[in-house]
């Protein structure tokens, strides 16, 4: 990945899907005007920060990346399976309940917000149609990441080896301690020959980036990269809820077909 600094907003994205034609960015805590706990760009509008600085930190992104409000779809994220096609209809909406959505108009942004879960987006080159989806360990046992596929199929017409997938910064295993239930419910959807534990010290790790990249190249996705950020080693870049303890903000992940 490359880490881009313009208008003081610091951002991530992966330059081969950049090179591809499609505005990405994995938006990191800086360059807004937030204080406390939600420094300082908090994209969040449920997590107790002053709604001014909210909508400041949303102009200042938008103006980054020459957007409208309007041309703007973000999701009401619940930890859900469900995963919708929008298109320029939607703009300015937000969808609820739901943790993926996918278009293939040009000029439409999709935005979502993370503090550890995975933001992965998805591209497919041939139909020049994009998603984001939002994956937690409630959403990967839940089937979001399958949903996500099945989704580019049916609404886009994509064949899964040509889709290429991008996996954001997220809370890593060097710092996902879980219980057994949980490790229990993301091995039901997972590969059987996947690594996504790491035992330490009588402790159970979740390696959630890999875990998602295994679910990912098992339902025949043709390309996974992966950011290799960890949330909770770096909450200097990114907002982090185990990390800081549950007050804290969200960060973006944005994706756009170019016009």
């Amino acid at each position: 990945m490359q880490r881009v600094t313009d208008s003081g907003i610091v951002y991530y994205h992966f330059e081969s899907l950049t090179a591809a034609g499609v505005t990405h960015a994995f938006l990191t805590r800086l360059g807004g005007v937030s204080q406390g706990p939600y420094a300082t760009l908090n994209l969040g509008h449920t997590v107790g920060d002053d709604l001014d600085a909210v909508q400041e930190n949303h102009r200042r992104v938008f103006a980054l990346f020459g957007l409208r409000r309007e041309q703007v779809v973000s999701p009401y994220q619940v930890h859900s399976a469900h995963v919708r096609p929008v298109g320029p209809e939607h703009g300015g909406t937000v969808q609820g309940q739901t943790d993926g959505l996918l278009t293939a108009a040009p000029g439409l942004a999709l935005l979502f917000r993370f503090a550890d879960c995975a933001p992965v987006v998805l591209f497919d080159p041939v139909q020049r149609a994009v998603g984001l989806i939002h994956a937690g360990w409630r959403g990967l046992a839940r089937g979001i990441v399958r949903a996500a596929v099945e989704a580019f199929t049916r609404y886009a017409g994509s064949c899964p080896g040509d889709l290429w997938a991008g996996i954001g910064p997220a809370i890593g295993p060097c710092c996902y301690e879980v219980g057994p239930e949980v490790v229990e419910a993301v091995r039901r959807v997972s590969p059987p020959e996947a690594e996504i534990v790491r035992r330490q010290d009588g402790r159970l790790y979740l390696d959630l980036p890999g875990a998602v990249e295994a679910q990912l190249l098992a339902l025949g996705v043709g390309r996974v990269e992966r950011s290799g950020l960890c949330t909770a080693c770096r909450t200097d870049e990114w907002f982090s809820h185990r990390a800081e303890g549950g007050r804290t903000g969200r960060f973006g992940a944005l994706v756009m077909l170019k016009q």
